[in-house]
């Protein structure tokens, strides 16, 4: 399913930009779908009760911690040690994590049945050669929802879920058509599942892995803001 458009208006960074229709998620890293969390054995004992904390205990707790602040969290410039640089075009904060708009049914619903969204995060980068990169960030209250979306999303490479965002007017940069090539990548840190998406400069349907590979940098960036946030508790 190759990602809609969509025309959601944002403003960021002193200038408008549009997000366009639902795109999506891929593999973590080298386009591998990331390993699903090792499950615990249940072990049967009518001993003590567990000491564990519920999921609605996990969830209330993760739910009253904020999300990273957006300065925070997606740097205004990204260089890779490859040379790439990588130029922040605007970011915001969605109104909820499942606008009909900015993300796909199958998310939505993945979302609707977990333990609650903190928030949805989003920017849109620029590189050297004029390449476009999203990155949406979602914030669950549970990690193990986080788990389960990446795992579970990432299986289905070309499955479009997030919405790419249009470059705002005067960046210079084409509105590229609803059929141009896409790449997705996913991390997960804790409550927070990182969704980066790559596109060329002119759109082209090719060369996939070299795209991957160019817009690990920024992803790698995002996702250290991340687990640096996520793990002052």
């Amino acid at each position: 399913m190759r990602p809609l458009n969509l025309g959601l208006a944002l403003v960021a960074a002193g200038a408008a930009f549009a997000v366009l229709k639902y795109t999506g998620v891929s593999a973590d890293d080298s386009t591998a779908a990331p390993a699903p969390a090792a499950s615990v054995p249940a072990r049967a004992t009518s001993a003590a009760p567990s000491t564990a904390p519920s999921r609605g205990t996990v969830a209330a707790a993760g739910g009253t911690r904020p999300m990273a602040p957006l300065a925070e969290l997606f740097p205004a410039e990204v260089k890779g040690a490859s040379g790439a640089a990588f130029t922040r075009l605007g970011s915001t904060v969605m109104e909820s994590c499942t606008e009909p708009d900015g993300v796909g049914p199958r998310l939505a619903a993945m979302i609707e049945d977990s333990a609650g969204c903190v928030g949805e995060q989003i920017a849109l980068y620029e590189d050297d050669r004029n390449n476009q990169f999203n990155v949406a960030v979602f914030t669950m209250k549970d990690p193990q929802d986080t788990v389960r979306l990446v795992t579970e999303l990432a299986m289905a490479f070309n499955d479009y879920q997030v919405a790419v965002q249009a470059p705002p007017a005067g960046s210079g940069l084409p509105r590229l058509p609803a059929d141009s090539g896409l790449v997705q990548a996913f991390t997960g840190h804790g409550r927070v599942m990182v969704v980066a998406m790559g596109q060329w400069s002119d759109g082209r349907t090719a060369d996939f892995q070299q795209l991957v590979d160019r817009m690990k940098p920024l992803q790698d960036a995002v996702s250290q803001k991340v687990g640096a946030h996520e793990g002052r508790g």
